[in-house]
């Protein structure tokens, strides 16, 4: 089971997730394990693909701690990939190198819906991932807290349908358009697995859960809070073991209809100022965000004068992270450098 944030060493990430008061916002990078940093580099030349590493528990923990050894982040995150949750359904997919996900099979119509596995039968071919936790854990051994995450509904419906990557997810977003009953039907037997899986996550060492819905903002308003919104309500309602994040990259438009949510931190991309933000959610939830990635290529004065412009903006109940993940070409030295602003400043 999941440690208590009194037993971590550095539990200040999991105070400020419960809305607790600290002399400074922690911080944590979404892909800080990737290839940002060279031992994670090194450690991936050693399989012969992506999908190959993601199924070796001991190498996903490795990538998991390599960014707490080097950037001293004050939380990790399990090196997993959003995917495997379609690919325990019975949707398997290929890691195209520079194109990204591949589907062979994607959903199209009832029967393709009803061939799936779901819930907790699905959960159960997921093993290496919470082999992965259990020893990323044990290997931790206190220091930081450990975040598990899923993709939210709508984003794994998206890869489902459209089976690959895409700048618009048209076929995605046709499907709901002309089968919104069979796209409910889906988005329900991905929610259902996604509380399962998410479940053995927290009960194999995970301190938080985080919903990444990457591709929230290609939805309208109206089709994000009948298709997204809906079944990340329902996800957040049934996690009640540890904090909530809920991250909707683009959905600006649905931040009031997610800080109605039972959920605990609200990540924010780079589109939206601080103050902006809070005026629309409220006092209660914790904010995460919301530095612009690119922002990193900046020289160091620059990345230290925009690090604590941001804290001072955001003042407390603030998580810090960037808008979206680290890109691989960034210079590791400036991604320290934003991180040791963060951990010298004090409100």
């Amino acid at each position: 089971m999941t440690e208590t944030a009194a037993t971590l060493q550095n539990d200040i990430f999991l105070r400020v997730a419960k809305g607790e008061s600290t002399d400074r916002p922690p911080i944590w990078l979404m892909r800080q394990a990737g290839r940002v940093l060279p031992q994670y580099r090194a450690l991936r030349a050693q399989f012969a693909g992506f999908r190959e590493f993601l199924f070796h528990p001991a190498a996903a923990a490795e990538a998991t701690i390599q960014p707490i050894d080097e950037l001293g982040v004050d939380a990790a995150i399990i090196f997993s990939d959003i995917l495997v949750v379609p690919e325990a359904m019975g949707l398997p997919y290929d890691m195209v190198e520079k194109r990204g996900p591949l589907f062979p099979k994607t959903i199209q119509t009832a029967q393709d819906i009803a061939d799936l596995i779901s819930g907790e039968a699905a959960a159960d071919n997921m093993e290496y991932v919470y082999e992965a936790l259990r020893i990323t854990k044990r290997e931790l051994n206190g220091r930081v807290p450990l975040i598990g995450f899923a993709g939210a509904p709508w984003t794994i419906f998206a890869y489902m349908v459209e089976g690959q990557g895409s700048k618009t997810f048209a076929k995605a977003k046709q499907f709901l358009y002309r089968e919104p009953a069979l796209s409910h039907l889906l988005l329900e037997r991905i929610t259902d697995t996604t509380i399962a899986y998410l479940k053995r996550k927290i009960a194999n060492g995970a301190d938080l859960i985080q919903l990444f819905d990457s591709w929230a903002g290609i939805l309208s308003p109206a089709q994000y809070r009948e298709f997204a919104t809906h079944y990340i309500r329902k996800i957040c309602d049934a996690i009640t073991e540890v904090p909530v994040t809920v991250f909707s990259k683009g959905a600006w438009f649905a931040l009031e209809d997610i800080a109605a949510l039972n959920c605990q931190v609200i990540g924010l991309d780079w589109n939206i100022t601080p103050q902006e933000a809070r005026a629309r959610v409220g006092d209660r939830p914790v904010l995460q965000g919301n530095l612009d990635p690119c922002f990193l290529y900046a020289d160091h004065a620059t990345i230290r004068a925009g690090a604590l412009q941001m804290v001072q903006e955001f003042g407390p109940k603030h998580i810090v992270n960037l808008g979206h993940g680290l890109y691989p070409d960034l210079d590791l030295e400036s991604v320290r450098v934003f991180v040791d602003t963060i951990k010298a400043y004090r409100y």
